[in-house]
């Protein structure tokens, strides 16, 4: 009688993979060894079996290529129940604390700094969480605001306190900064002997290509 021959349990300790054709073995134990999502789920199953027993770090591994999938094509659902999650928890940590903190009260100080310090440690993480999570909801938009000059008109005295009448060089002129910083160049003199395209109080006003980065014309 043929004996039937027990297949031999899989190892969750063992990472189960697929052997790539022109690969050689040192490589593909390279290339799984600094793998971020193989170490990171291999790490997580190893914390995560504290409370679930011995994970397959097989699986984990597949289950962390879905999540990180998810997140790539934009959807936000399983970082969005991470982080509510964790501020959960550390909300509980929070009030944990500061309950042992409040029975320390009054006898055993010490204890009680030591515990409001965890508390308050724990109720910081809860805050940058929550943030973290708002960021995630509602990302906030970069807002640019045109500057404005709220002065009507400025009056440019280039004169010497000894200069009156018909000599002075005082003009009296409207300044839009928009059209200022649109014409000037960087590195132009002004001509203080005619009206410049900068008024005497700007003279090293530089083009918005400079000041967003672009090159110069």
């Amino acid at each position: 009688m043929k004996k039937t021959r027990t297949p031999k349990p899989k190892d969750p300790n063992n990472l189960r993979v697929i052997e790539q054709e022109q690969e050689s073995k040192e490589k593909q134990t390279a290339r799984l060894g600094l793998s971020p999502v193989v170490v990171g789920a291999l790490t997580a199953a190893r914390f995560a079996g504290g409370a679930f027993g011995s994970i397959d770090v097989t699986e984990a591994v597949a289950v962390t290529r879905e999540r990180i999938g998810k997140v790539k094509s934009g959807d936000m659902s399983g970082v969005e129940a991470t982080l509510t999650a964790q501020a959960m928890t550390l909300d509980s940590i929070f009030n944990e604390l500061a309950r042992r903190a409040a029975l320390n009260m009054g006898e055993h100080m010490a204890a009680t700094e030591t515990y409001l310090k965890m508390a308050f440690k724990a109720q910081s993480q809860c805050r940058s969480t929550l943030e973290t999570l708002a960021e995630v909801k509602a990302p906030r938009v970069a807002t640019f605001i045109k500057q404005a000059n709220i002065a009507n008109q400025q009056q440019v005295n280039n004169g010497g306190a000894g200069t009156g009448g018909n000599d002075s060089l005082s003009h009296g002129k409207n300044i839009n900064p928009s059209n200022e910083l649109l014409e000037a160049h960087h590195g132009e003199r002004l001509d203080t002997g005619t009206q410049g395209k900068a008024g005497g109080a700007y003279p090293h006003l530089e083009a918005v290509g400079a000041v967003n980065g672009a090159a110069h014309g």
